[in-house]
This record gives C-alpha cells, sequence and structure tokens, in this order.
C-alpha cells in the first residue's frame, strides 16, 4: 500500500465566475451559508447528487448536512471535473479552463481548529464511513490509489472502475473521498489557487486585486485532463 503523502493537500473546484463573491466575502463558504448569504454561485455540480448532499447528515459532533460543509477532495482531477470536460453536467456550460482548484493543506485546517470531518469515499454514499480524527487519514483513504503511478503532481492518472484487478472495482468513489470543513474556509489558509492556463491566471489575479485580495495563483496543467 502507498504511503500517505505528506503534506495532505485538499483541493476544492469552483466556476472562475464565482470568485467576484468569494473574494469579497473573503472566504469560500459552504452551499447552506453562501444561500443564505444571497452569494448567488453559479453552479457546476450534479443537481441530483446535490439534493442527496442537502439531505444526507453528518456524523454528529460536529453535525449538520453535508451542505454545511466546505467539501474538498484528495487530488486534483476529479471525476466531477471530468464529468464538466465532457459536458456531463445538465445546466452546466463551461469547459475544465473556466473551473480553478483552491489548494489546502489539511495540517492549516487542524491547526486552526476547524470543525471537520471527512470520508473514505463519495460522502453521499450510504455505506461511506465517516471519520474526525485527522490521526485516522493515514487508513481511512485509499493512498494506494490516489497515488499509484502514472502520476501527475504526485496524484494518479486514473480513477475509473475496472473489474481486474478487484482493488479497482469501487476506484472511482474511492478516488472521491471527502475532507469537509464546516461553515467556511478563510481565503489566507489556502496555499494557492491553480488554473488551467495563462488566460484563467489573468481572469483570476484581476479579481483578486479588484478585491484586495492577496492570493498565490499558478498555472497548473497537470490539475486538469489534456486528452482532445
Amino acid at each position: 500500500m502507498c504511503a500517505m503523502p505528506i503534506p495532505v493537500r485538499l483541493f476544492h473546484i469552483t466556476s472562475i465566475d464565482n470568485l467576484a463573491a468569494i473574494f469579497q466575502q473573503g472566504e469560500l463558504v459552504s452551499k447552506t451559508r453562501g444561500e443564505a448569504l444571497h452569494l448567488g454561485y453559479h453552479n457546476i455540480a450534479h443537481a441530483g447528487a446535490q439534493s442527496k448532499r442537502a439531505a444526507r447528515a453528518v456524523i454528529d459532533p460536529p453535525g449538520g448536512t453535508i451542505h454545511d460543509y466546505v467539501p474538498f477532495y484528495f487530488a486534483p482531477r476529479s471525476p466531477m471535473l471530468s464529468a464538466i470536460h465532457h459536458g456531463q453536467v445538465a445546466g452546466c456550460n463551461y469547459g475544465q479552463s473556466d473551473i480553478v482548484h483552491f489548494e489546502l493543506l489539511v495540517r492549516r485546517v487542524i491547526d486552526e481548529n476547524a470543525e471537520i470531518v471527512f470520508y473514505d469515499r463519495n460522502a453521499t454514499k450510504a455505506y461511506s464511513v465517516p471519520y474526525t480524527d485527522p490521526y485516522q487519514l493515514k487508513n481511512a483513504i485509499a493512498w494506494d490509489l490516489l497515488t499509484e503511478p502514472p502520476t501527475l503532481d504526485g496524484f494518479c492518472r486514473y480513477f475509473h472502475d475496472r473489474h481486474e484487478p478487484a482493488k479497482y472495482m469501487d476506484r472511482c468513489e474511492k478516488r472521491q473521498a471527502e475532507f469537509l470543513v464546516k461553515k467556511a474556509v478563510p481565503i489566507d489558509w489556502f496555499t494557492r489557487i491553480g488554473v488551467m492556463n495563462d488566460h484563467a491566471a489573468q481572469l483570476v489575479l484581476g479579481l483578486a486585486e479588484a478585491a484586495g485580495v492577496n492570493v498565490s495563483v499558478q498555472i497548473m496543467p497537470e490539475w486538469y485532463f489534456q486528452e482532445r
């Protein structure tokens, strides 16, 4: 089994069109909080999945529903980004170049004493297992699937399910293991924002400057799908 990478990185994707509101707020907020503040985020997710997340209760403590948390994956190039890239998300007209990755370190979240819960796979699955002790990350997450070669920026290029070998039969949902941070994550907690190309970088930097936000923006093609 592959060892857990150190530091453990987390990734949240959103549309560039949401950045003005995020920067103005000074934090990335949960869906529940965003709706209460009338931020009007542009949705990039499957409607059916969002309904499940709104209803799915989180282990108490910390309690609430999944929508009371800011969700993160443990790797970029997620199945969700793939769905956007291939036009499989109803009502979402964005391409992947319109999507940015917020990168966050688990140790920063823990140092800030944030309320967290994480799951061994997609959190909407009825059989997903919740954890609240960060020391369990080492064994709870399928690091062997996330970090096995061939890799891009340390993460496996592939996530699709396969019948053989058996460890790949539920690879996609394990690849979507989630780390949830309750309520909000301040902008200054993030290590950087990763974008696909220079055009996107210039857009993000312009929005950050307009909002008076100091944030690192880096072109990270390894976080995106390059096939045509």
